[in-house]
């Protein structure tokens, strides 16, 4: 008599970020190490109520591991949002003899999580988000990635801005948080940053491009979409100032692109440690690392817990400017 192999399962849920790939490739060929036959479900709690999954085995998540966005696909599923849904995903589940699920995503992704588990559905999170708001975790997968896209796209702009001598805005995602802007900032060494955290005086703003030191011949100035709009800041600025002000608002192209070294790693370490909790049991937990450590938060411990930008950070990148 042959033995039956265990199941798990894994979605990515919520918003695209580069390095899921590379998480399904660790949980895949971990669980497969460990003896595990692994189930990926189809456009996250959309595919675990439709039962659109695929086996997944070594072969198939071959070649994937520096491909931005998720082969599994991800969509918003309403019909989730409501027990009638949910138990849909859990009857699934069930049918298809699978003990534990791992949900990549965010903080959405993981209250869908816990309402699974308070069913009596074994899950474990890992942390997979651009906007790298999640509590319980010092970075998410995706986050370092975006960062780079978006510095390589400000360097480009910035050799414009001081061939022209111009002023640009430049708006970066961060709806209700400012982390991707006080992290790009600083690391594009721009000249101003608005976030929703912080209210900023653009008039101070103005006063201080009109009294900037000889010889700058470009200011950027960041914007989190959740602070104000770009084109908002830029009109502002250019009726205080009495100058051109160029706009660009980078979108989308933010989420894209080959996961970063530093996302591929985590990918590999938080997938191994989500399969290892799954094993031993546990559930209604989230993967993450804190001061370059592995470590595990509950749920009910992170859920609705506002992550709080770095505000050292956010003044040094001011002092720099200079």
């Amino acid at each position: 008599m042959v033995n039956k192999k265990r199941r798990i399962a894994l979605i990515t849920s919520g918003g695209d970020a580069s390095g899921m790939n590379a998480t399904i490739r660790a949980i895949t060929r971990y669980g497969v190490y460990r003896g595990l036959e692994v189930y990926g479900f189809y456009e996250g709690y959309k595919g675990l109520i439709n039962n659109d999954f695929k086996v997944l085995d070594l072969n198939s998540v071959g070649g994937i591991i520096d491909r931005g966005g998720t082969f599994l696909y991800s969509a918003r599923s309403e019909e989730f949002m409501f027990k009638r849904g949910q138990k849909k995903a859990i009857a699934n589940l069930n049918e298809n003899d699978i003990e534990g699920l791992i949900v990549i995503g965010g903080d959405g992704t993981f209250k869908g999580a816990h309402e699974l588990h308070e069913q009596g559905i074994q899950v474990v999170g890992i942390p997979g988000t651009i906007d790298n708001d999640i509590a319980g975790t010092d970075y998410s997968i995706g986050f370092d990635t975006a960062l780079n896209v978006i510095i390589d796209l400000i360097s480009k702009i910035r050799d414009t801005a001081s061939s022209h001598e111009r002023i640009f805005v430049i708006e970066v995602m961060g709806r209700n948080s400012g982390i991707i802007a006080v992290n790009t900032g600083i690391a594009c060494g721009a000249d101003f940053i608005l976030i929703p955290e912080i209210k900023m005086d653009l008039a101070k703003i103005a006063k201080k491009i009109g009294n900037q030191r000889e010889g700058k011949r470009h200011t950027l100035i960041i914007v989190a979409e959740g602070a104000k709009s770009a084109a908002e800041v830029a009109s502002s600025i250019k009726s205080l100032v009495g100058r051109d002000v160029r706009v660009s608002v980078l979108g989308h192209v933010q989420r894209g692109g080959s996961p970063s070294a530093m996302d591929r790693i985590l990918a590999a370490e938080f997938g191994k440690k989500a399969v290892d909790l799954l094993l031993e049991g546990k559930s209604d937990c989230m993967v993450g690392i804190r001061s370059m450590k592995i470590v595990v938060s509950r749920f009910e411990d992170i859920l609705g817990v506002t992550k709080s930008i770095d505000k050292e950070l956010y003044r040094l990148s001011h002092i720099l400017s200079l």
